[in-house]
């Protein structure tokens, strides 16, 4: 069995959207480095700010 990480001992990154620190999981693992936002909305709210900064 693997043993077990609490979640203190994982590595957290800053939202890009909201500004609030979130950690690694374990979908991200292949991806942790591209990853920039905590949630699905403050994803969409990148892509908002992109698209209208854009124009």
């Amino acid at each position: 069995m693997a043993k077990m990480r609490r979640k203190g001992d994982l590595p957290t990154k800053i939202c890009a959207a909201c500004g609030r620190p979130f950690a690694w999981r374990r979908k991200w693992a292949a991806v942790w480095d591209d990853v920039r936002a905590c949630s699905d909305r403050c994803k969409a709210a990148l892509r908002r700010s992109a698209r209208s900064g854009s124009e």
